[in-house]
């Protein structure tokens, strides 16, 4: 069965290479309408990288260096719009990982101040998410940050790409591919008029307990443990100053059992059977009348969050039917007074794993 339903959208950005087996012009929007700012429009973005990417791909060094690209764009009035920039691998499991297709990818427009206006030209420096085990992972995991934006302000903003690859120095054009523009820690910061705190062992008793439990609850909304506010794993700290009690922003989320990615796997030290297995990794809690708010937070969200599913076009009916029942799952367990105490008060049994600490790959 094929992932994508191709259907015709109205305001779209495109780029078509002749040669390509897909037109552009029929890639689908999840919803929402044209915009001249890159992270205020829901539409799949088309854009093409052109430059020696062969060696940008190949340098997965610790110590990458960058690499000059262009990136071009048509504007709604058909005008192919091309912005310099710099681009190097990052990231750890994703950057590594042998079967990745493609290696994540920092972008750098700081050089863009004298060029002509673009999408780009408000931003510093962008996250390039590129597929590890099919493109539709890559549309999976987008969904995700969507509903973080829901939840919060203080989460990071995502933009669908449809990405063209044209090789200069070999002379070689690739099959286009979905990828995701994420927001860059600083921008995330900048826009909510705070600043980035790295405070490790940080305990997660001693954050902003409000927005804490927002974001536990959403990671065990999704299904994703690889995370930990003391290390500091998949999570930045955001306070207004440096004095302030921190908030947590999660990121990076292909782990998690809503995307089901076939490479993820839950920590050995959690004793899980598979991402698609839900664990809540907040704090102990004993009276489970303190989640009352944030369940009635997620409650009045829950039309929001399945409409950021039935409303995309881009994935198909078996995982639409998946996803639904995964979150009809959620929402039964925080509404039912016995599941949410055998769910969120699991931190609290000496005899389970509720204490484990995710460090991460690349703190091990």
């Amino acid at each position: 069965m094929k992932f994508f339903s191709w259907l015709p959208v109205f305001s779209i950005l495109f780029l078509w290479n002749p040669s390509s087996k897909i037109n552009p012009a029929l890639v689908p929007a999840c919803n929402g309408t044209y915009s001249d700012e890159l992270f205020e429009s829901n539409d799949v973005l088309n854009i093409k990288l052109k430059g020696d990417l062969r060696t940008l791909f190949n340098d997965k060094a610790d110590n990458a260096k960058y690499h000059d690209i262009a990136i071009s764009y048509f504007d709604k009035d058909g005008q192919e719009i091309s912005v310099a920039a710099k681009a190097k691998t990052r990231g750890h499991f994703r950057r590594k990982l042998g079967n990745c297709a493609y290696p994540p990818i920092l972008l750098d427009f700081s050089e863009t101040k004298n060029q002509m206006p673009s999408l780009f030209k408000e931003q510093k420096k962008l996250k390039l998410i590129m597929p590890c085990s099919g493109d539709d992972l890559i549309v999976k995991e987008y969904l995700t940050y969507k509903i973080y934006n829901l939840v919060t302000e203080k989460s990071f903003r995502a933009r669908l790409v449809k990405v063209e690859t044209e090789d200069t120095r070999r002379n070689k054009n690739g099959e286009p591919f979905f990828g995701m523009l994420l927001e860059e820690d600083k921008q995330m910061a900048t826009r909510n008029h705070s600043i980035l705190v790295k405070r490790p062992l940080l305990r997660m008793q001693n954050m902003d307990k409000s927005a804490f439990l927002k974001m536990a609850v959403f990671e065990y909304l999704i299904g994703n443990t690889d995370w930990s506010v003391e290390y500091q794993q998949n999570i930045r700290l955001l306070a207004k100053d440096s004095l302030s009690v921190p908030e947590p922003v999660p990121y990076d989320f292909d782990h998690a059992g809503l995307v089901d990615a076939p490479y993820a796997q839950p920590a050995e030290a959690l004793q899980m059977n598979s991402v698609r297995e839900r664990r809540y990794r907040g704090y102990c809690i004993i009276d489970m009348n303190e989640y009352a708010p944030v369940i009635s937070f997620y409650n009045h969200f829950k039309k929001d969050i399945y409409d950021l599913y039935t409303n995309c076009t881009l994935i198909n009916s078996k995982y639409l039917k998946s996803t639904i029942k995964y979150l009809d799952e959620f929402y039964y367990t925080i509404n039912n007074p016995k599941k949410l105490q055998e769910e969120f008060g699991y931190p609290c049994r000496p005899d389970g794993t509720g204490n484990v600490i995710i460090k991460g790959l690349n703190k091990e």
